[in-house]
């Protein structure tokens, strides 16, 4: 494949922010939900290996509903469901949740944090061009993503599609450049949130039937093999789905894991256009004014609501 040139990807990169958007480019990912066995022992995993802290807790009929994040921003929410079975790593469902920071240094902190941590399972460190990663494994299983994004103005495009790659980073090298030790001492001030979620599907053309058709995100990334990216606004990718494990998978009933992907649109006329989008494709879906809920094609609740929902209207089904 041909790399164009910094400032012909440039130029391509301003084609794509200026082309009239299926959903706004004022889209914002919201806490993922997952459905946990130990309440306990996952709030204390995330309040100490990711730095997080909790912000919210209340009770939902038999569950309990966990929010925990940096600040007033929540990254994750834990929803206590001790009978549900596991599910397979074939399954659909969660790739990893995405914790996007605003610099090295936050980035930095965090990793380390994550390091020390003898629950966390390390899984490796990349860099995607767009972005550099570190990759980890919750103590039920969730993937973990922590990442930093280059700057906009850096990123290049090839043959129509946003070029990304997956580099080894060295993980000891990068602390060793970028950590900052006031900045771990007080890691847990550190802002961020979560800036993407990958998928597993069993099928790339029906994921983007629903993805980009449907939910009407912006396909960026179609040449990587066996995944599909899309966003809005010009961004590297909201939500990612592969296929790598889970090729051919069906949908999945009720399990640990991913509860629910949630989305957040600033106006009422952008769940209009939305809701729309669902009717005229015959998708079921559930409106509550402030809230917008239906499933993917495996089963996963897609929640696109507006900004301050209550966290009740979650994990409706």
């Amino acid at each position: 494949m041909q790399t164009l040139s910094l400032m012909e990807g440039m130029e391509m990169d301003q084609q794509a922010v200026n082309k009239e958007p299926v959903i706004t480019a004022g889209l914002e990912m919201d806490a993922v939900s997952l459905r946990v066995a130990d309440l306990e022992l996952m709030s204390d995993y995330y309040e100490k290996s990711l730095a997080l802290t909790p912000i919210e807790e209340r009770a939902r009929g038999t569950e309990t509903v966990r929010i925990l994040g940096r600040g007033k921003t929540p990254f994750v929410r834990l929803v206590h469901t001790p009978d549900l079975p596991a599910g397979s790593p074939r399954d659909a469902g969660l790739f990893h949740t995405a914790f996007l920071f605003e610099d090295k240094a936050s980035l930095s902190a965090t990793v380390l944090r994550s390091a020390q941590d003898p629950r966390a399972k390390f899984v490796g460190s990349s860099d995607h061009l767009v972005s550099e990663a570190f990759y980890f494994t919750d103590p039920e299983g969730n993937g973990i993503e922590l990442y930093v994004d280059r700057p906009r103005e850096e990123w290049l495009y090839a043959d129509g599609d946003l070029r990304m790659d997956t580099i080894y980073l060295d993980p000891n090298a990068y602390l060793q450049q970028h950590l900052d030790e006031e900045i771990f001492a007080n890691v847990e001030k550190q802002s961020g949130k979560v800036g993407h979620v990958h998928l597993q599907v069993g099928d790339l053309r029906v994921a983007r039937d629903f993805y980009v058709n449907s939910l009407g995100l912006d396909p960026t990334v179609e040449n990587y093999p066996g995944a599909l990216f899309a966003s809005a606004g010009g961004y590297h990718h909201h939500v990612a789905m592969n296929t790598w494990n889970s090729s051919g998978a069906g949908p999945r009933g009720s399990q640990l894991g991913l509860g629910d992907l949630s989305i957040t649109l600033p106006t009422r006329n952008d769940l209009d256009e939305l809701v729309a989008r669902y009717r005229e494709q015959k998708i079921e879906f559930l409106d509550t004014g402030n809230t917008v809920i239906t499933q993917d094609p495996w089963g996963t609740q897609v929640t696109v609501a507006l900004p301050g929902r209550d966290a009740d209207e979650l994990l409706a089904s």
